[in-house]
């Protein structure tokens, strides 16, 4: 069945993560193009940048600059239209969405509009769950998008500077041991040991950095030896990991644990759980407890044949599973090429979209230079074994480069690779300014 009777039908995906800007990219050859459809992607951020990397933005480590992508220069070279904007409700019967004013600066930029649909493909992520603990809200930097990294950075170089200064100690506690988390701990030691190689002072002994896990062990979604590898990697590097508490608040000094315990902490990270965007407001789609949307085999949202979801705001139990796919840059690349693969066909003559197969091919944790550790998927020469050291390491920092081979295509990603090699000849390792 055909989705719209229009000449021309209007696909808008919102959302511009790893899978809405692969999916606009994609379609926008496929389709924009040729003139098949219109398309257009819509975001509040104007630029794009690799969630799993926004840890070493936070910390300074990566040039966020150098990495990000420009949604509307990209937009004009693959064939389809950007559209600054935050979605805040979805009119399924009018297949029309709503968004909000867009504000930059304190000053508005956009007033509030509707925008209709023939197809609508959400992406809009997630962010961390902060379970309503008091102050953590107010209190507590997250980590889940640009604007958010960048902030956290701002204060992290207050703080070095004040250490250079003052002798001031560095405390950073982080709530939520899962990959963010970990990752963090690990590039922001990095961040301060060469960040005192530009002084005299030794601000690496005065770092205090405490990661706060609630269950057993971090990293719960790896296997076990992962976790355990990584436990003793971050302890040598000084992490204090404490495993098996309950953060029941926070507040400008620190956080408040179950037990009684304060942990005293001026810098404070949330990176526990997940939970969806509340974009589609009321709109009646079926959703999970974290807020995902709920979508049949096919990518389809249950109960709208017009509306597909993909990513960390879509929630699907494979058959024969116990558990819905995990909220992983992964799968979220895999289900945009799928849908780009097979929409087109839908489209123009009603074939049906085939169910979404997922390949695991595998789980890394990268503890920056210091180490990696993770598992090998199902597929290959060595499949499910552990890997750590360099070979992890390498495997870490190919995801990122199929991604941007996703992108930009083979001759462009190259020249992005040595951009990246000689800017690293010339500039400091770690954002000082």
């Amino acid at each position: 069945m055909k989705p719209s009777s229009s000449a021309i039908p209007h696909i808008r995906i919102v959302g511009g993560g790893v899978a809405g800007l692969i999916l606009a990219t994609r379609l926008g050859h496929l389709m924009g193009g040729p003139g098949s459809a219109r398309i257009s992607l819509i975001d509040r951020s104007p630029t794009h940048v690799w969630k799993p990397m926004l840890h070493t933005f936070a910390a300074g480590t990566w040039n966020i600059y150098q990495q990000q992508v420009q949604f509307l220069v990209h937009a004009g070279s693959h064939h389809f239209k950007y559209i600054p904007g935050e979605m805040e409700g979805l009119d399924r019967d009018g297949r029309r969405i709503r968004l909000a004013p867009l504000q930059a600066n304190g000053k508005t930029i956009a007033e509030a509009r509707e925008l209709d649909y023939d197809v609508l493909i959400l992406a809009t992520g997630s962010r961390a769950n902060d379970f309503a603990i008091p102050g953590v809200a107010e209190h507590c930097h997250f980590i889940d998008s640009q604007r958010e990294a960048d902030a956290f950075n701002d204060r992290l170089r207050a703080h070095v500077g004040r250490s250079f200064l003052h002798g001031d100690e560095i405390r950073i506690a982080i709530g939520g041991g899962g990959a963010t988390g970990v990752e963090l701990a690990a590039e922001l030691t990095r961040m301060v040991e060469l960040a005192g190689g530009y002084g005299e002072a030794d601000i690496r002994s005065r770092l205090r950095i405490t990661l706060l896990e609630s269950g057993p062990r971090i990293l719960a979604a790896f296997p076990e030896r992962v976790a355990a590898s990584a436990t003793e990697q971050l302890r040598g590097l000084g992490v204090d990991v404490r495993l098996g508490v309950k953060i029941v608040g926070a507040d400008a000094n620190g956080y408040r644990l179950e037990s009684g315990e304060r942990i005293e902490a001026e810098l404070k990270v949330w990176a526990a759980g997940i939970r969806a965007s509340e974009a589609v407001g009321d709109s009646g789609l079926e959703r999970n407890r974290a807020r995902q949307i709920v979508v049949a085999p096919n990518l389809q949202a249950k109960g709208d044949a017009a509306i597909f979801a993909v990513g960390d705001c879509s929630s699907l139990i494979p058959d024969g599973a116990e558990r819905p796919l995990p909220s992983t840059a992964q799968v979220a690349n895999q289900q945009a090429l799928h849908l780009a693969k097979h929409l087109p066909s839908w489209v123009r003559e009603g074939r049906p979209v085939p169910p979404f197969v997922f390949r695991d091919l595998g789980a890394l944790v990268s503890l920056g230079e210091y180490n990696a550790f993770g598992t090998l998927g199902r597929f290959g020469f060595f499949p499910g074994g552990f890997v750590e050291g360099r070979f992890a390491q390498l495997s870490h920092a190919a995801l990122y480069r199929r991604h941007q081979l996703a992108l930009h295509g083979p001759s462009q990603a190259a020249l992005l690779w040595m951009a990246e090699r000689l800017n690293a000849l010339t500039q400091p390792s770690i954002r000082i300014t």
